[in-house]
């Protein structure tokens, strides 16, 4: 399917590896320009080189890298540097440590805030009227299956998270959805990355089980009996930047392979 946004720009976070990264290439497969952003230079750069061979076509987009901390001022200066004109932007941040309520003084949930809900916020209110003006605007947010389905040790998650969704809830039934502009959450559930391994390699280490039992028993509480793989979720975001995503706005998307029952 042509999606309809080749020749688009777009800007996406947290795009190194992992979720991110999947959601830059499924756009500049479909002909998209792309400036990815993350904070390790070393990492980032050999994703750009990587997208550059999966943009390979005619016109071929081309992708750009800005080696900064999202979450910062500094940082989205240094992205904004390259202009604000982005027609499609996928804020992610990685998410905030797990642990006990009890122990998080004010500091912690203050980066958790900046980092989860604040900086999306401020990412948003960068480009959604040079969107409006344009006529045509998608802004996705990955932000966790935890916002439908409460995890207790993440409560940092659940409580930031949960503030971005309901902001967005209000903001994108705004007059911008008149004016060609969506805005839509991407939720994930469990996805075969770097940090679900590091998430199992914790619990293996936890509980005494070796890394494969722990994985294996994760697996099989999945109705669809696997993880998720970066490519699909990068599939559904880009179609959720599509032209034809364009009546969905203020959506909270469940990717998750039938794990949460207790949502609908």
């Amino acid at each position: 399917m042509d999606l309809g946004i080749a020749g688009k720009t777009a800007l996406v976070c947290g795009a190194s590896k992992g979720l991110g990264y999947g959601c830059a290439e499924a756009l500049v497969r479909e002909g998209v320009n792309v400036v990815i952003v993350a904070r390790g230079a070393e990492a980032l750069e050999a994703a750009a080189k990587k997208l550059a061979v999966a943009a390979a076509g005619s016109p071929t987009p081309f992708v750009k890298h800005v080696a900064a901390d999202i979450t910062t001022e500094a940082g989205r200066a240094a992205v904004f540097a390259l202009g604000h004109d982005f027609d499609i932007v996928v804020t992610n941040a990685g998410g905030p440590p797990p642990g006990d309520f009890r122990n998080w003084d004010r500091e912690a949930w203050i980066k958790a805030v900046d980092a989860n809900m604040l900086t999306p916020i401020e990412l948003i209110k960068a480009t959604v009227d040079g969107m409006a003006k344009r006529g045509f605007g998608r802004i996705v947010n990955i932000t966790s299956s935890s916002v439908k389905s409460p995890i207790d040790i993440l409560g940092l998650s659940n409580g930031a998270r949960s503030g971005l969704t309901g902001f967005v809830a209000g903001v994108a039934r705004t007059p911008i959805a008149a004016q060609g502009v969506t805005i839509n959450n991407l939720l994930p559930g469990s996805f075969d990355t770097d940090r679900l391994k590091g998430t199992m390699a914790g619990a293996a280490q936890k509980t005494g089980q070796d890394f494969d039992t722990v994985w294996e028993a994760r697996k099989k509480n999945i109705p669809a009996r696997r993880f998720g793989t970066p490519a699909e979720f990068g599939a559904i975001c880009a179609f959720l930047c599509s032209m034809q995503a364009g009546y969905m706005t203020g959506q909270n998307i469940l990717a998750d392979g039938g794990a949460y029952p207790g949502t609908y």
